[in-house]
């Protein structure tokens, strides 16, 4: 792709120059000394060690280094960031609820319109596709325009869909407003993940995944509950009614309380960096400019900083200031390097992201957490299909209840595979001499793959034989405990990978991920059929363990595949920061 000479300067300038250098791996960080290159790297830092800004707590170096801006979300204050974490966690948990909140209303629905479960399970279909190929419409548009805008939209559409819903009559109604109600979702696949990198450092990653990865869980299994006693005490329009009073708040409160998370943190970097280069040819420009050639970059950049950024500084102190309530709040905060209106490079973007797809953390990822989608998908069926009949006699709420065994498994994975993550990650790099490695998220995983299988077979053999309820409702914890351990350790790791294309390896998790998930919501029934209950769930299983299982190549492979596809993810930072 041509690039101008101005476009060419500003790409490179954005782009840390350790990425440049021959030794550097995607993944590989040392807590101790800041260097992102293997240690036998000939790179000359202009910025030295003592120089670098570390945690208090500990004196591990923070990645990614946070500017001198207070404008830089790594600064707000911990209140402020925990009111951003807090408010994206609602957005989480509430299109997480709505999207599966259908389902409830399915007796309603066949009753009062005759609309068949076959179509119920097309609109479903029709949710986990606009889940996920939304998120590739929305990912270029928040390099471009900001995180905020997409956040807006996509609870307008929930909404909408929600209202859409609530009026159904035809079974077209049923299965369109899903599309919505998907589409609302497809925020919280990837563009919740990227806000949270914005805030947050890389060392507590696992922690704030812990409290994402549960309102993912809250959402999900409480959602159905919610709205089974909805539809029972108030007709199932009232499901709908509902979903679109709490999306509409949810909307008015993004509006004027969420702020914008979007910055461009190189930009200032690299002008301190150039302003404290050294003279010697060992500078670590990417061009190897000489001095003269550094300082006009410097001035360049200066006046991006100034001019492009719009920085409000201090008329006293010649100081940088916070940005006023309005711009905080923008409805759009273009990129600095956004051309008129920025239609070519939407485009240019859009292509581009397909790129992730040549990525092994991508597929690992997309495929762990795509499978724990799919046997929800099993576990509900098998719920509906037994649990109704003698011996269990459950009413819909009491089927409805039986998700609460998930959620409780699901948040203790979360906190032994995001909250405990963080320390056994600190734990092994100090091992490490520092060096922290990315598969170092993967090692909990181990405790994962007895417990998500057997919960698998205490749950669908013990259905099917009609195991005593204690055996049913571990193996539904132990389901969960799956869900929310892979959940946590599939993002982490592709976060620590691949540090700065966050929202492109979650848009690609998320079209795996929701793909799988359409595919099984159509053969779900017929495998079950043709298999029967028991065979099937032995079945799921073996996949389960076999797929968790393929953290033991990628604890011995894992940097190799890294370093085998640096050319690829230095490419993609490029083009997604600089592309004109």
């Amino acid at each position: 792709m041509n690039h101008s000479k101005h476009e060419e300067t500003l790409i490179s300038s954005t782009v840390p120059s350790e990425y440049y250098d021959e030794n550097f791996i995607p993944g590989t960080t040392n807590i101790l000394t800041g260097h992102i290159t293997d240690e036998s790297s000939s790179i000359t830092t202009t910025t030295s060690t003592n120089q670098l800004k570390r945690d208090p707590k500990t004196g591990h170096v923070l990645i990614p280094q946070p500017s001198d801006s207070p404008n830089d979300p790594l600064n707000w204050s911990p209140r402020r960031k925990f009111w951003q974490l807090i408010l994206l966690s609602v957005i989480t948990g509430l299109t997480a609820a709505t999207s599966n909140s259908a389902g409830a209303s399915q007796d309603s629905l066949n009753e009062m319109y005759g609309i068949s479960y076959d179509a119920m399970n097309t609109g479903a279909g029709v949710l986990f596709i606009f889940i996920g190929w939304s998120c590739l419409v929305f990912a270029p548009a928040s390099s471009l325009y900001g995180r905020r805008i997409t956040y807006l939209i996509c609870l307008l559409s929930g909404t909408l869909g929600c209202v859409w819903f609530a009026v159904s009559k035809r079974t077209s109604d049923t299965i369109w407003s899903q599309a919505f109600i998907g589409l609302s979702e497809s925020c919280a696949e990837a563009q919740v993940q990227q806000s949270l990198t914005d805030l947050f450092f890389s060392h507590s990653l696992g922690t704030v995944l812990t409290i994402y990865i549960s309102a993912t869980s809250i959402g999900t299994f409480l959602g159905p509950l919610f709205s089974e006693l909805i539809s029972e005490d108030q007709s199932f329009r009232w499901v709908g009614w509902w979903g679109a009073i709490f999306s509409g708040a949810t909307l008015l409160i993004t509006l004027f309380f969420c702020e914008e998370t979007v910055f461009d943190r190189q930009l200032y970097t690299k002008v301190y960096e150039s302003k404290n280069a050294p003279t010697s040819s060992s500078t670590d420009l990417p061009d190897k400019q000489d001095k003269e050639d550094c300082d006009d970059k410097t001035n360049e950049l200066e006046n991006v900083v100034s001019k492009e950024l719009e920085v409000v500084t201090d008329p006293e102190t010649s100081q940088e200031v916070k940005k006023p309530y309005l711009k905080r709040i923008a409805l759009i905060t273009p990129a600095p390097y956004l051309i008129g209106y920025g239609f070519k490079q939407y485009l240019e973007r859009f292509i581009i992201y397909f790129k992730v797809f040549t990525l092994p953390g991508v597929w690992f990822s997309g495929l762990l957490w795509g499978l724990q989608d799919t046997y929800m998908t099993f576990f509900l069926t098998t719920q509906d299909t037994f649990f109704y009949d003698p011996p269990w006699n459950k009413s819909n709420t009491g089927v409805a209840i039986m998700n609460v065994a998930t959620l409780i498994g699901a948040i203790i994975g979360c906190v032994v595979s995001g909250y405990f993550s963080d320390f056994h990650v600190v734990w092994l790099a100090k091992r490490n001499n520092g060096i922290m490695e990315a598969e170092y998220r993967l090692y909990l995983l181990i405790i994962t793959l007895v417990i998500s299988p057997v919960g698998l077979i205490m749950f669908g053999v013990g259905a099917a034989r009609n195991w005593p309820w204690q055996v049913i409702y571990v193996g539904l914890g132990f389901i969960g405990f799956g869900w929310g351990s892979i959940g946590d350790t599939s993002m982490s790791y592709l976060m620590d990978a691949y540090p700065d294309i966050v929202i492109q390896g979650m848009v690609g998790v998320s079209i795996i991920n929701n793909t799988l998930a359409c595919i099984f919501t159509f053969a779900c029934s017929y495998w079950l059929d043709g298999s029967g209950t028991q065979n099937t769930y032995i079945a799921l299983s073996v996949i389960d363990f076999g797929t968790i299982a393929l953290v033991f190549p990628f604890l011995y492979w894992g940097k190799t595949f890294r370093k085998k596809t640096k050319k690829i993810y230095v490419s993609l930072v490029e083009l997604t920061r600089g592309m004109g």
